[in-house]
């Protein structure tokens, strides 16, 4: 029911709503700047859009169908690992409500982006790691399961490099607490050679382009401050953005699986939980970082109230389901509010903003004289602008836009012929360097300048003006 609820609302944000900013550029650099490699993510959520794209026919509704399954799939894993840890309908039930109203979910769960897909796919590869370790238990393995890790682990780094920091705590976590037998099973290495030529074309691209990702990380640390608070940010943020109900059963599930005798083969999550919490709080990650993790830590958070009802008898029962009721309520109340932010975001900066953006660089562009234009380019400042230009230039017949900004400054630069641009920017000092000639376009909302007069081949312009 629970995930019925979920797909719901989820598509009707996902019909009603408008473009969220980042779905603009995963949609423009999968269909327009298709690459087994981006500065500031894999392929695999670009190439996603660029063909739910062909298929709508544009449709952005169609676009976001396979986010909201994300969205869904890790409502279910949640209740398959409480399950998996021996946890009854009610246990399975609770993990779920507790996934679905966490706040980053319900903010981001219908829009398709790599943040969105990634929690769904961490939340696999735990939900593969606990069943194989409880079959493992019951002297039934299924190598097989560690096969697909291999797959599971590949796909994941192709959609967001989190996924790295993820493998490698788990395998400290696997030295340090256990089961170390996985390390023997043929199969395992297997997987892992599976996931490693899963992930050679983005790692490949990231090598020839002098790893900017590692620059990306620089760039994340410096704006933490202002986007989500910094260090105390992140703290706060890593296990608050798990929700009312999924605070609580994550904290519950870390102690539970760090202390409980009948958990001690999965401490590893816990573990890595830890190690993971630890160096995002120091590096100042983004709050969102593990939302992967909130799976597995809330099943073993809600098997650890079962257990409770179980040993305590009704008295116990009483006061958990006196604690639940208002919790639960207080947790579908913040996740509405949450709701509603989302589709506030989207309408502050969606369709509705961007396509009078992409309107007003298309009547900037046609006020330059018809001789000049043909050897004119749009050039943006923000690769934001770009992309929007890029989603709607079929409906406004613009050409392609350029920018030297994030992942549009590794994209093809400017011909020979282009000897002038319609600089899209509050202000041109960027430019004047290399253009003899700049002078105001005159549109209503929006600052453009035509910059004419090249002085340095693009080859040099584009390394000086480049930047993450």
């Amino acid at each position: 029911m629970i995930t019925v609820i979920v797909a719901i609302v989820h598509l009707i944000l996902a019909a009603t709503s408008d473009y969220w900013v980042d779905e603009g550029y995963m949609i423009a650099a999968g269909e327009f700047h298709p690459s087994l490699g981006y500065v500031d993510q894999p392929p695999v959520v670009p190439m996603i859009a660029a063909a739910m794209q062909w298929l709508g026919q544009g449709s952005l509704f169609v676009v976001r169908l396979p986010a909201v399954g994300a969205t869904v799939a890790g409502v279910l894993l949640s209740a398959l690992l409480a399950r998996e840890f021996g946890g009854g309908r009610r246990a399975q039930v609770w993990t779920a409500f507790a996934y679905a109203t966490g706040m980053w979910i319900t903010l981001v769960g219908h829009w398709l982006t790599p943040y969105n897909l990634e929690p769904a796919l961490w939340a696999l590869l735990c939900w593969l790691l606990v069943r194989w370790i409880r079959l493992h238990r019951a002297g039934r393995a299924d190598d097989r399961l560690l096969l697909l890790l291999g797959v599971v682990i590949g796909v994941t780094a192709e959609t967001k490099f989190q996924l790295f920091l993820f493998c490698a705590a788990l395998l400290v976590s696997v030295l340090a607490v256990g089961p170390r037998n996985l390390l023997r099973r043929p199969k395992f290495w297997a997987g892992a050679l599976i996931a490693a030529v899963l992930a050679v074309p983005t790692l490949t691209w990231q090598a020839m382009h002098g790893w900017p990702q590692l620059a990306m990380g620089e760039l994340v640390k410096s704006d933490s401050e202002a986007l989500s608070g910094g260090r105390l940010g992140a703290l706060l943020g890593m296990v608050g953005y798990a929700g009312v109900v999924g605070t609580l059963l994550l904290l519950v599930g870390v102690g539970r699986l760090l202390c409980a005798t009948e958990l001690r083969p999965y401490r590893l999550f816990a573990v890595s939980f830890l190690l993971l919490f630890v160096f995002f709080v120091v590096t100042s990650g983004r709050p969102y970082y593990l939302t992967g993790l909130y799976p597995v830590l809330m099943a073993a958070g809600a098997v650890g109230f079962q257990r409770v009802r179980e040993s305590k008898g009704t008295k116990y029962s009483v006061i958990i389901t006196c604690l639940a009721v208002p919790l639960s309520l207080a947790g579908a109340a913040l996740a509405g509010v949450w709701l509603s932010a989302s589709a506030t975001l989207d309408a502050q900066f969606g369709v509705r903003s961007t396509a009078v953006l992409a309107r007003q660089i298309d009547a900037g562009y046609h006020r330059i004289p018809e001789p000049r234009r043909d050897h004119t380019a749009v050039l943006t400042q923000s690769f934001y602008v770009a992309a929007f230009n890029d989603v709607y230039r079929t409906a406004t017949g613009m050409p392609g836009a350029y920018s030297p900004h994030r992942g549009y400054g590794y994209f093809p630069i400017p011909g020979k012929t282009i000897t002038s641009v319609l600089w899209v920017a509050q202000d041109p000092g960027q430019l004047r360097p290399f253009f003899a000639e700049i002078r105001p376009v005159a549109i209503r909302g929006q600052k453009m300048w035509l910059c004419a007069g090249r002085t340095r081949p693009w080859s040099a312009i584009w390394p000086a003006i480049r930047r993450l």
